[in-house]
């Protein structure tokens, strides 16, 4: 039973085969190409819309190049306490924008409050320059808390975001996940709802090492080549970036990966729920499962090899705290977890 992290699965399939026949022959460097030029046409089908698309090998390089698109050394980011570019990400945005500062917003479930950010943004001194000016919010989809925004969501952070002349950043390092919850078109959750540029997550959800920054406004899209380079992220055979994400795409496939992961998350937690000896901490409605173990179901668990984590670095609800003797932790499900290891976890839980 592996629920550490859907970034302790294997590869997909199709995209290893994938990766084998972009193997299979000389092709163009730096992205010259006819994997990474299909890509692009492949990316435009998908949001509807005419994009400009720079793969990278992680979703920190995905949000970092982001933010260096869209902040000056004097801009401020707005995004969650628990965001990743403010908690995991090692200052990169910071650095890779030459100074900007990050404010974190309050909300729920790692989401932010759209009128605690509109009060926010409201009574910031613009124009003094004494004053951090802001440039961008950013949002997580699926946040850190497993929770899914919904295109009306998105689109009224959209709304502050226009109201105020800044740019807004989608992380989507589960993107999948959150569009096979929503049943939507990706355009619904990105660009018509006021996205300007979107990390487009592939890694957690079967690729090997394959994200790519989404840029929906062409504008924000001059400085990307160069800063990608710049930073060490345009790799020599870019092929094997495109041919995984385009393996990726292909049928589906992305949504097929993430409607699995997302159904055994699901029985995930029916199992918790069905137990006096555990409790959600936050409603699931991705691939992620944030529970209140008691200490006994913890160590059972533990017991037989389960992997997950502690989740120690906050909780996603301040009116939803642990009880005493309680322990909040993780389980993140991935398009490789069976049925016989959720079964399995639903046994040890439902003896607690």
């Amino acid at each position: 039973m592996n629920f550490a992290s859907d970034n302790t699965a294997g590869v997909a399939a199709p995209i290893l085969e994938a990766i084998a026949e972009a193997s299979a022959d000389f092709a163009g460097s730096y992205g010259g190409d006819r994997w990474t030029a299909a890509l692009s046409a492949r990316m435009a089908e998908v949001f509807e819309a005419d994009v400009a698309v720079f793969p990278v090998v992680s979703g920190t390089a995905a949000n970092i190049l982001s933010m260096a698109a869209i902040a000056r050394p004097w801009s401020g980011i707005l995004c969650s306490h628990d965001a990743h570019i403010m908690t995991d990400e090692c200052g990169g945005a910071e650095m890779l924008t030459g100074g900007a500062k990050l404010y974190g917003i309050d909300g729920r479930n790692a989401k932010i409050d759209v009128d605690v950010l509109s009060r926010r943004l409201e009574t910031w001194p613009g124009g003094v320059p004494h004053h951090v000016q802001p440039a961008a919010i950013s949002i997580t989809q699926a946040s850190e808390y497993g929770a899914v925004w919904t295109p009306e969501e998105v689109g009224a952070i959209g709304a502050v975001v226009r109201r105020h002349g800044l740019r807004l950043h989608m992380d989507g390092a589960r993107f999948a996940n959150a569009v096979a919850a929503l049943g939507c078109a990706p355009a619904d959750v990105t660009w018509r709802a006021g996205v300007d540029i979107l990390s487009f997550g592939a890694t957690k959800n079967g690729a090997m090492a394959a994200e790519a920054v989404i840029v929906f406004d062409r504008a924000l899209a001059d400085s990307l080549p160069f800063l990608r380079m710049r930073t060490g992220h345009l790799l020599s055979k870019s092929r094997f970036l495109a041919a995984q994400l385009l393996a990726y795409l292909d049928g589906g496939l992305w949504l097929e990966l993430a409607r699995h992961a997302n159904r055994m998350a699901a029985r995930l937690a029916a199992a918790i729920e069905a137990t006096p000896a555990a409790r959600l901490a936050a409603p699931v409605e991705a691939n992620e499962v944030f529970a209140y173990l008691s200490a006994s179901t913890d160590r059972a668990l533990k017991a037989a090899g389960c992997a997950y984590h502690h989740w120690t670095s906050g909780i996603p609800d301040a009116a939803n705290p642990p009880r005493e003797g309680e322990v909040l932790c993780r389980f993140v499900a991935s398009f490789q977890t069976s049925d016989a290891e959720v079964g399995r976890f639903a046994e040890i839980v439902g003896a607690g």
